[in-house]
Order: structure tokens, then C-alpha cells, then sequence
């Protein structure tokens, strides 16, 4: 396959011009795929907060809290990385989705000062900030799904394509509140858990539906990927795809269901299957635009900065990620498991 992308570019495999754009292309896929899943317990706990009890807010707050910061890395990262690789997209895709890029903005923000202030504010003004920061979460869900919807439907805004963005977005809503519930489940014990059991039954088909959407609009709405998913070798890898996704929800909710019959159990499975089924819609929609950044318009080749410039950027890649990797890892080898409040020392009197 890459000896004939080569070929069909006019380039020798080995040439700079053809390769340092894949090399960039992966590392955009791993930085998106990285924000999106770190990032999205996060953002589901926090759309979450939005329907908890008030006396459940400050838990689950506090149970972000390790995180927070690293979660933002993959956002910035990821811009920064596509704004200096493919700057000959940037402008085309800003100006098509400049109101959910917006909305990302706005929401990122909001959590960000929502977060932080809650930790500084008096005790009775915490619920306000703890709201805001919920107010965020939900607004940098929906754009998400905003964002994936407009993709689908090639940025058209007739009345269909309208319904069917705040379809995604409600959806997309649904999957990280499944996310964010199924963390929950892993982490804590109690009301919190039993909570965010019931919380991922009601997401969980909502998530599934969101899912088959956005495949039935791609394949409809262009004949190419349609031809890509159903001709040639890689029939088989897309059915194993859709099986393994449908495999995931049904186990998903096979978990949640015995959880709400039997017991509440610590479980870490509801969130790895909700990880497995996070990580193949997004290299299913990876594979299905490759090589296209604007589809059927602007291929990574012709988005792609000078030649010169991508190596001086990977030289800064190659120094910097080893230390974001090492930082990171050190951050999130404990986000599994369950989480044991500490317990205030017995001070003598």
C-alpha cells in the first residue's frame, strides 16, 4: 500500500516529502486518540456533575483531581501539532467548523476556571464553580459531537444535516457520560457507583446509536469510502470492526444489567470494553478518510508543510515527547482501580 501511494504521488518511498507527512499523520492520530480517551472520564464526569446530587459533586470532583492537568496537554498538543504539520488545511477546516471549534473553546475554558476556582473559593460559593465546570464538560461533549457530524456530512448545513449534527452531539453526549459513569464504577464505591451504573444503561444505546449514524452517513453520503468499506481485502477488516464494536456495546450493557440484578461490584470492564469501542470508531474514521484531511478535496500530501519545516518540528517531537510520555505515564498509571478516600487524622485534644 505505501509503495503505491508513492507511486501515485510521483515520489520514491524513501523521499522525505512523501514519508514526513505520514510520520506526522500518526503522530496527530496517537495525540487525538490520546486527548480523547485520557481526556474523556473526564469530561464525562463532568457532564455527569451536571444530574448528581449536590453531596456526590465534591467526590467526584476530587477524584479528577490527579488528572486534571495532564488532560489538557493532549488538547494543546494536538492543535499545535496540526497547525505546524498541515498548515494548508488549518484555514479550509477552521473556516467549516468554526462554530464547534467555538463551542470546544468555550467549554475547555469554562472547565479549566470552573476547576480551578472551586479549589480556591469559599465553601459556600464551591457548588457555583463545581456547576460551571459541569456547564463546560457539556458544552466540550457536544462539540465533539458537532465536529464528527460535520465531518460526515462534508460541512453541508441544509435542514437534514442540521437534525442530524444535534443527533451526534446528543449522542456524543451519551458516550462520554458512558465513559465518565464507567470510570466511576472502577473507582468508587457506594451511592457514586450504583449512581453511575444506572447513568451508563441510560447512555449506552444512545452511544451505540451515535455510532451507527455517523457509519450509515458516511457510507451514504460518499461513494468512495462505501466502495473502501465493502470492495477488495478490506471487507473482512471492517466487518471484524463492526462485530467487534457490536460485540463491545453488548457486553457493555450485558455488565451494566447484572450490576443493577446482583451486586455492585468493583469492575474495571465496562470502561475497558467503552475504551476498545472509543479507540475503533476513531481508527475506523481514521482509515476511512486516509489519505484525505478534507475529504475528496485535500490529501496530508497536499496539506503537509515544507519539507523543511516538518523536520525542524520533528526534531522538537522527537526531544519533547519522550518527556511528555514519561510525565503522562507517571500520571496515569493510577487511574485504575478502586480510590480509598483518605481519612482525616485524629487530632488529640
Amino acid at each position: 500500500m505505501i509503495e503505491t501511494l508513492a507511486l501515485a504521488l510521483g515520489l520514491n518511498a524513501d523521499d522525505p516529502d512523501f514519508w514526513l507527512p505520514l510520520v506526522f499523520m500518526g503522530l496527530l492520530f496517537l495525540v487525538v486518540l490520546a486527548g480523547m480517551v485520557l481526556d474523556g472520564f473526564d469530561i464525562g464526569v463532568g457532564c455527569l456533575s451536571v444530574f448528581a446530587p449536590s453531596h456526590l459533586k465534591p467526590r467526584m470532583m476530587a477524584l479528577l483531581s490527579p488528572w486534571r492537568d495532564a488532560n489538557e496537554f493532549w488538547l494543546f498538543l494536538g492543535m499545535g501539532l496540526f497547525m505546524a504539520a498541515f498548515p494548508r488545511a488549518w484555514g479550509r477546516l477552521m473556516g467549516e467548523l468554526y462554530l464547534p471549534i467555538t463551542l470546544l473553546a468555550v467549554g475547555t475554558m469554562l472547565r479549566s476556571v470552573g476547576f480551578e476556582l472551586r479549589l480556591r473559593a469559599p465553601r459556600e460559593q464551591q457548588s457555583w464553580w463545581m456547576r460551571l465546570f459541569g456547564i463546560g464538560a457539556l458544552l466540550t461533549a457536544l462539540s465533539h459531537g458537532m465536529l464528527l457530524a460535520q465531518v460526515a456530512v462534508s460541512y453541508q448545513n441544509e435542514t437534514g444535516h442540521l437534525w442530524f449534527t444535534l443527533f451526534t452531539a446528543a449522542c456524543a453526549l451519551a458516550a462520554y457520560c458512558l465513559l465518565g459513569a464507567s470510570w466511576l464504577i472502577m473507582r468508587e464505591g457506594g451511592e457514586l457507583r450504583a449512581r453511575a451504573v444506572f447513568w451508563g444503561r441510560r447512555c449506552v444505546r444512545w452511544a451505540a446509536a451515535g455510532a451507527v449514524a455517523v457509519s450509515v452517513a458516511l457510507a451514504l453520503g460518499n461513494p468512495g469510502i462505501f466502495l473502501k468499506w465493502s470492495g477488495g481485502p478490506s471487507r473482512a477488516t471492517v466487518a471484524g470492526l463492526w462485530c467487534g464494536m457490536l460485540a463491545a456495546f453488548v457486553c457493555i450493557e450485558m455488565c451494566l444489567q447484572r450490576m443493577i440484578n446482583t451486586s455492585y461490584r468493583n469492575t474495571a470492564l465496562p470502561f475497558v470494553l467503552t475504551l476498545l469501542v472509543f479507540i475503533m470508531t476513531f481508527g475506523g474514521l481514521s482509515y476511512s478518510f486516509f489519505p484525505y484531511l478534507v475529504l475528496d478535496e485535500i490529501t496530508i500530501w497536499d496539506a503537509a508543510a515544507a519539507t523543511d519545516s516538518l523536520e525542524l518540528v520533528l526534531v522538537g517531537v522527537v526531544v519533547a515527547l519522550p518527556v511528555a510520555l514519561a510525565f503522562n505515564i507517571r500520571v496515569y498509571w493510577r487511574m485504575f482501580g478502586l480510590s480509598v478516600p483518605p481519612e482525616p487524622p485524629a487530632f488529640g485534644r
